[in-house]
């Protein structure tokens, strides 16, 4: 997986690389490491090994690969694995083998770092920050913890890499020296975290700064630290690490969604508006970074944000925000999407990528106020795309907001492409993803379509898991219908292929964040699910799981 990720960014922006792995790892991996289902990097024990291919094991895992890169530098990391090749080719080894070419490679002592593979959970950051104006001096403190997780109610700290920068009044990157230090080390200094609590001074500091911290997410842990709403958006117009940039947008979003759950007449934070206006109307920076600022947190990790998660009220806060960032960002939106939409040549090159993720996005948000005109145009887009990207992105925005047109081009997309296997399961999860109200009957009668078969892994994944996993406020509709689907596929489904039923039961692994109308009918369908006959070792091991919390 590390691989993977490191070959994708070298061919296109690193940083929205870094972006989409960490999106994914926050709104899933997370949330695994934070129930139920949570289990070591390499885990101690299994009743059936089908049930850990998943993201702790690959997404996590990599990322603690991704840490051993972080500690030794490219340099050294590429002797670690030259040298493991040259050890264990052609051998079975553990993971025990490729650390200790690690340190050996790098001259260093990664025995504490080994719990990364031992301790399941994620692990959490308290950062505090202080100037000391007369020594020049800045001052981080840290403090790491990792919550308790099924089997492991002691949790010992961990050797984790920081990656921080420090900001100037203007935005820009401080040179950094550490007390003790006979050099200044660049603007950006990997810290290394052993104890439960730490402090590192920074020297000759003329300013108090802000603090750009986790740069490049160098470790997988959550991260607090006290911004206001100006340092946010000071760091969403001016960090030089893309990733913090987009981090920053991204808690300034769902500080302000949140607050918008808790008190819906609340207003905007003051230079929330222009700060999104200035990233929209930035000539300058990668257009698909700017893709990635702007868009705001998924409907599923803002519930991940709240002890009780609220469904509607999240769904409602966030279309509520869309709306109001359209109508005022209208012409801006509109000036970059029409500017973007003069007919090119279709490449597939990284700027023309990066373009259309930028255009498509100013359409998502324009489609939110209800206009003929915008709507004029997602259909004139779908008709002459010259590419799947633009396509699918147009049909997708229709397919959320019923009408005859909706329904025709629903209707042409699948006389073109029914021959095509892959194309036909996003045409399936665009229509599985839709928040009509109607979006489970939908699903439901796409189930008998000639082209769904629940014995075809991808046409389940794309259909029922995409409903499920990414609709949420469909699917935890308050009358329990969303949850008594899914235990009847998950009992259908375990006959024919119970590692597929298993991986959709997990999908309600958290029941028990929800109220208690939600909790109660979804604990009863875990119930009726456990109490099955002839139940698999996989299905019963997830659902007993739950149960047991």
């Amino acid at each position: 997986m590390f691989r993977d990720q490191e070959f994708s960014a070298d061919m296109g922006s690193r940083g929205v690389k870094r972006i989409e792995d960490v999106r994914l790892l926050r709104a899933h991996q997370f949330a695994e490491d934070a129930g139920p289902m949570a289990h070591p990097v390499r885990p101690d024990s299994y009743m059936e090994i089908n049930n850990f291919y998943t993201l702790t094991i690959y997404e996590k895992g990599a990322e603690v690969v991704r840490m051993q890169h972080n500690l030794l530098g490219a340099e050294d990391y590429r002797k670690a694995t030259d040298l493991y090749f040259q050890r264990h080719d052609g051998q079975a080894v553990t993971t025990d083998d490729f650390v200790a070419c690690m340190a050996d490679a790098g001259g260093r002592d990664l025995q504490q770092f080994k719990r990364w593979y031992s301790q399941a959970g994620t692990p959490e950051l308290k950062v505090t920050g202080s100037y000391n104006e007369q020594l020049r001096h800045y001052t981080l403190t840290v403090e790491q913890s990792t919550p308790a997780s099924p089997g492991q109610s002691q949790k010992a700290p961990l050797h984790i890499p920081l990656a921080v920068g420090l900001l100037d009044g203007e935005g820009r990157d401080i040179p950094l020296q550490l007390e003790g230090d006979a050099v200044l080390s660049g603007s950006t200094r990997m810290l290394e975290l052993h104890q439960a609590v730490e402090h590192f001074t920074f020297t000759g500091i003329d300013c108090a700064p802000v603090p750009s911290l986790l740069r490049g997410f160098s470790a997988p842990v959550k991260l607090h630290f006290d911004y206001s709403n100006r340092e946010l958006i000071f760091l969403m117009s001016h960090d030089s690490d893309g990733f913090n940039r987009w981090d920053a947008a991204q808690s300034l979003s769902q500080r302000v969604i949140l607050g918008l759950v808790a008190q819906p007449a609340s207003g905007l934070p003051d230079g929330f508006i222009d700060a999104f206006r200035a990233a929209l109307t930035d000539s300058v920076s990668d257009e698909a970074l700017l893709a990635e600022v702007l868009t705001l947190p998924t409907e599923s990790y803002l519930g991940e944000q709240m002890e009780v998660v609220d469904v509607v009220g999240i769904h409602n806060a966030r279309e509520q925000l869309k709306k109001e960032l359209a109508a005022k960002l209208r012409d801006q939106l509109l000036q970059r999407y029409l500017a973007d939409r003069v007919q090119k040549e279709h490449r597939l090159d990284h700027a023309s990528m990066a373009r259309r993720s930028l255009t498509n996005l100013c359409l998502d948000y324009l489609m939110q106020l209800d206009d003929s005109e915008i709507r004029r145009f997602a259909v004139e887009q779908y008709k002459s795309a010259g590419n799947m990207t633009d396509a699918l992105a147009a049909i997708t925005l229709m397919a959320d907001r019923p009408g005859d047109d909706s329904a025709a081009l629903l209707e042409d997309f699948y006389s073109r492409w029914r021959h095509d296997p892959l194309v036909l399961d996003k045409w399936f999860t665009l229509q599985a993803v839709s928040t009509r109200v109607d979006a489970l009957e939908q699903v439901k009668g796409l189930m008998a379509h000639p082209d769904f078969s629940i014995t075809n892994p991808n046409r389940v994944r794309s259909l029922i898991g995409a409903f499920c996993s990414n609709n949420p406020v469909r699917f935890h509709a308050a009358d329990g219908a969303g949850y008594a689907f899914l235990a009847d596929r998950v009992l259908e489904l375990d006959s024919l292929n119970p590692q597929i039923a298993s991986r959709l039961l997990r999908i309600m692994a958290r029941w028990r964040r929800y109220d208690q109308g939600r909790r109660e009918l979804m604990k009863g369908q875990l119930q009726r699910i456990a109490g099955s006959e002839s139940l698999s070792r996989d299905v019963y091991e997830i659902a007993d799981k739950c149960l047991q919390g």
